[in-house]
C-alpha cells in the first residue's frame, strides 16, 4: 500500500484553481486547508519573533543593570573611563526599555498601534534619542582612550572632571535637538504624512523627509563614526610603537647598561643617558626636544625612575581597555551601518529604493542588538569587568553561589 505525501501549498493552490472553475464541492475544502496553513506559518513567525526580540531586551536589560550594579560596588572599577561606561549603559538600559518594548510591541500586533498618536510621538522621540545617545558615548570613549594612550602628558590637563562632565552631557542634551523638538514640531516628515497620521491614529510609521534624514544620521551616525575610526587608528599605531619602545627597553644588554651607568655616572647624567640608551639609535638625536615630540607615556616614565616591570604592567593595563573598547567600537559599526545605510539610501532615492518591511524590521533590531552586545563584550574581553560581574552576580544570587566556584575551592 502506497502512502501518498500530502501536497503543498503550490499544489494546493492548483487544486483551488480547478475546482473553483469546475464548480466542485470541494472548493470549501480546499480553502479552509490554506488558510490554515497560513494561519499556522504566521504563528509560528511571530513565536519566532516574540522569543528574538524578548532575548535582545532580557539581555540588554539585564546586562547593561549588571555594569551599574558592579561599578557601583567595585572600588576597583571606579575610573574616570568607566564613568563614560556607567553612562553608556544607563543609555542601552533606555534603548530597552524605552525603544525595544515598544517596537516588539508593533512588530507582535501585525503593526497596529494602541496607543494613540501623541504616544507615537515619544516612542519617536526616545527611540532616535536614546540610541543617538548610546553612540555619542562610544564617541566619548574613544577620544578619552586617545588623550590617555597617544597624548599622555595631556591627559591630566584636558580630561579632568569639568570635561568629562561637559563631555557626558553633551551626550545626553545633543540627542534632544534630532528627536523631541523636531518630531512634536512636525518638522522630521511631509505634511502629507502628518494628514495620514490624523487619519488613521492606529499606524505608527516613521516617515521622516530628507533634510531631516541627512541631518539626524549624521549627528547620529556618520559623524560619530568617523570621529572613532580615527581615534582608533591613531590609537592603533601608537600601540605598536609604545610596544616596539617596551621590548627595546626590556633587553638584557640595555638594562645592564643603565646599570653601569648608574654606578658610574652623576644623577644628572645617569637620566640623560639611560634614556638615551633606552631610545632606538635612530631616535637618540631626539633627546632634548620637547618630550610630546618623542617620548611615549613609557619613556617617560622610565626616564623618571619607573621600574620596567611596572611601565609594562600600566601599559598592558591601558591598552587593554584600549583593545576592549575597540572591539565594542567594532560591534558598533557592524550593528548600526546597515541600517544607517538603509535609513540614508531610502531617504535620498525615495520610491525606486523599495525595501520590504522584513527587511526594515531586521536592521531595526540588529541595531537594536548592539545595546546588548556591550554588556557581553565587557564580560568576555575584561577581566576586572568579569570578575566583578561573578561577584555581583553572587551577591544578587545567594543560592547559585556555589556555581561560581572552582574546583579547588570544594578540596
Amino acid at each position: 500500500m502506497e502512502v501518498s505525501e500530502p501536497p503543498d501549498e503550490e499544489v494546493y493552490h492548483r487544486i483551488l484553481k480547478i475546482n473553483f472553475s469546475s464548480n466542485l464541492e470541494g472548493v470549501p475544502l480546499f480553502r479552509n486547508n490554506l488558510s490554515i496553513i497560513d494561519e499556522s506559518r504566521n504563528i509560528t513567525l511571530i513565536a519566532l519573533k516574540g522569543v528574538i526580540m524578548i532575548s535582545i531586551i532580557i539581555t540588554a536589560l539585564l546586562g547593561n543593570a549588571l555594569v551599574i550594579a558592579s561599578v557601583r560596588r567595585h572600588r576597583k572599577l571606579r575610573v574616570p573611563t568607566n564613568r563614560y561606561v556607567v553612562s553608556l549603559a544607563m543609555a542601552d538600559l533606555l534603548v530597552a526599555m524605552c525603544a525595544m518594548t515598544f517596537n516588539a510591541s508593533v512588530e507582535l500586533s501585525g503593526g497596529k498601534w494602541l496607543l494613540g498618536s501623541i504616544m507615537c510621538d515619544v516612542w519617536n522621540s526616545m527611540d532616535v534619542y536614546f540610541s543617538t545617545a548610546s553612540i555619542l558615548h562610544l564617541c566619548c570613549i574613544s577620544v578619552d582612550r586617545y588623550y590617555a594612550i597617544v597624548r599622555p602628558l595631556e591627559y591630566p590637563a584636558i580630561m579632568r572632571t569639568v570635561t568629562v562632565t561637559a563631555m557626558l552631557s553633551s551626550a545626553w542634551t545633543l540627542p534632544a535637538l534630532i528627536s523631541f523638538i523636531p518630531i512634536f514640531m512636525g518638522w522630521y516628515t511631509t505634511q502629507q504624512h502628518l494628514d495620514f497620521r490624523r487619519k488613521n491614529p492606529q499606524i505608527c510609521m516613521f516617515v521622516v523627509n530628507l533634510p531631516y534624514a541627512v541631518i539626524s544620521s549624521c549627528v547620529s551616525f556618520w559623524i560619530p563614526g568617523v570621529v572613532m575610526i580615527v581615534m582608533y587608528c591613531k590609537i592603533y599605531k601608537e600601540a605598536v610603537r609604545q610596544r616596539a619602545a617596551l621590548s627595546r627597553a626590556s633587553s638584557s644588554t640595555v638594562l645592564n647598561n643603565v646599570h653601569v651607568r648608574r654606578s658610574s655616572g652623576g644623577s644628572r647624567h645617569h637620566s640623560r643617558t639611560s634614556h638615551q640608551l633606552l631610545l632606538h639609535p635612530s631616535d637618540a638625536s631626539d633627546y632634548g626636544r620637547p618630550p610630546s615630540y618623542r617620548a611615549s607615556a613609557a619613556e617617560l616614565n622610565i626616564e623618571n625612575g619607573t621600574s620596567i616591570r611596572q611601565q609594562t604592567k600600566s601599559w598592558r593595563a591601558e591598552h587593554k581597555a584600549a583593545r576592549t573598547l575597540g572591539i565594542i567600537m567594532g560591534a558598533f559599526l557592524l550593528c548600526w551601518l546597515p541600517f544607517f545605510l538603509w535609513y540614508l539610501t531610502t531617504s535620498l532615492c525615495g520610491e525606486a529604493c523599495y525595501c520590504p518591511d522584513t527587511v526594515v524590521s531586521v536592521l531595526f533590531w540588529i541595531g537594536y542588538f548592539n545595546s546588548a552586545l556591550n554588556p557581553l563584550i565587557y564580560a568576555y574581553f575584561n577581566r576586572d569587568f568579569r570578575d566583578a560581574f561573578k561577584d555581583t552576580l553572587k551577591s544578587a544570587l545567594p543560592c547559585c553561589a556555589n556555581c561560581w566556584k572552582t574546583p579547588s575551592q570544594f578540596v
